[in-house]
């Protein structure tokens, strides 16, 4: 099963990906995490996105694509989730003929639905464990007193420059101009579901199991 996890910044997607890898053995392909990995690879494809990173260029669609193909002829895992890839719609048809190549099928998109207002308000002052990557936030669920992380007892703490009102509202001006023409391309296909991502995670994570069945 191979999925796309659609929605604006902070709206949790990365959270119910990191579920999903845990409960039913998919393979999370986060386009920063590939980069990363293939750029201390020593691979052909980690040279060249070496070489473009160090540059301060921006990989091509071209390279993320031969990435994704890399993964999908490791053949691991049950099923994919496609977590910041496809961001335009000549990403989303690149990585339509390449699952098409591949034998693969794209069996769900879902858009996790927020409110702008609310999630600006929670992603405002949101931190992440360093070592196992859970979420929290100084207003609706603050790092524990201990200052240990309640998944893994980790205390490197970081939180994203970023992560603030103004910041927010930029990046979300970036993902309605470029990624949420895809909402409507997947539409059009029979494929896009949504669920409400301003949830409770376990409520969020319920209705995304719903939709997976």
């Amino acid at each position: 099963m191979n999925i796309i996890l659609l929605g604006p910044p902070g709206a949790g997607k990365g959270t119910q990906a990191r579920r999903l890898v845990e409960e039913r053995g998919m393979v999370q392909l986060s386009t920063g995490d590939m980069l990363r990995e293939a750029r201390t690879s020593g691979t052909e494809m980690g040279k060249q996105v070496a070489a473009v990173m160090d540059r301060g260029d921006l990989v091509t669609d071209e390279i993320v694509i031969g990435l994704i193909r890399e993964k999908l002829q490791d053949g691991a895992g049950n099923g994919y989730i496609f977590d910041g890839f496809p961001r335009t719609l000549p990403q989303a048809d690149a990585l339509g003929a390449l699952l098409e190549e591949e034998g693969e099928t794209l069996d769900h998109v879902i858009e996790m639905r927020v409110d702008d207002e609310v999630l600006v308000n929670r992603v405002a002052g949101r931190s992440t464990c360093g070592n196992c990557g859970e979420v929290y936030n100084d207003q609706t669920k603050p790092i524990p007193a201990d200052g240990k992380c309640t998944v893994c007892g980790g205390s490197d703490f970081k939180r994203r420059g970023d992560d603030n009102a103004d910041a927010l509202k930029t990046r979300l001006l970036a993902y309605y101009k470029q990624t949420s023409p895809l909402l409507g391309y997947y539409y059009a296909k029979g494929q896009l579901e949504g669920v409400n991502g301003l949830g409770e995670i376990e409520d969020v994570a319920g209705e995304i199991k719903a939709l997976l069945g």
